[in-house]
């Protein structure tokens, strides 16, 4: 038991490295300090909970495959996509083996089971997961275009043109019509 779970510790080590990596299609957008990879999976999580909620689909499993849906950085890094015109890259499920190889059997097949099913699109679940990582761009390239990055117009165009569902697409709209501090007018109003 000890050597297998010294592959999970090994695991969560380098998983940690998503907090330090950041997004590296901000940079070529001329954002300064871009959000890391687990800022933007924390967000993509919570997104893609709500909109499985709205959908009729499980909530707690589009969140739980938004978690992995980006742990491949680790090792692949954040290639933007100009980059991804002249790399190939292996497959994520691919990298998820590697990471996982050595693991508790039953810990491996639960990461690769999630990122399969996230790569397959192969669930409504997995559907309102991709969605609500476009979603988070959407929303991220939005915030960045109210803090004065003007160049963030083709991520929010490829992420409206990406959404599926009907919630995905409903809260873009929402996102595109409110102001990131919107929200806050209540709550100082004690409303």
């Amino acid at each position: 038991m000890t050597g297998d779970l010294a592959g999970v510790a090994g695991l969560l080590y380098e998983f940690g490295l998503l907090k330090r990596y950041k997004r590296t299609g901000w940079l070529v957008a001329g954002v300064r300090d871009p959000e890391s990879i687990a800022d933007h999976s924390f967000r993509t999580a919570v997104i893609a909970s709500m909109i499985a909620k709205l959908e009729g689909g499980d909530p707690e499993r589009a969140a739980f495959m938004s978690l992995f849906h980006d742990t491949q950085e680790t090792r692949i890094t954040d290639i933007p996509y100009i980059g991804k015109r002249y790399l190939k890259a292996a497959s994520n499920e691919e990298v998820t083996a590697d990471q996982t190889r050595g693991l508790p059997g039953q810990v491996a097949e639960m990461v690769g089971d999630a990122v399969r099913e996230y790569e397959e699109k192969a669930s409504l679940e997995a559907v309102c997961a991709r969605d609500a990582d476009k979603l988070e761009c959407l929303i991220q390239a939005v915030e960045y275009r109210e803090q004065g990055n003007q160049n963030v117009q083709p991520w929010i165009d490829s992420s409206l043109a990406a959404l599926r569902t009907v919630t995905g697409k409903r809260l873009a709209d929402e996102v595109l019509r409110t102001g990131t501090l919107e929200w806050i007018e209540p709550v100082i109003n004690g409303d």
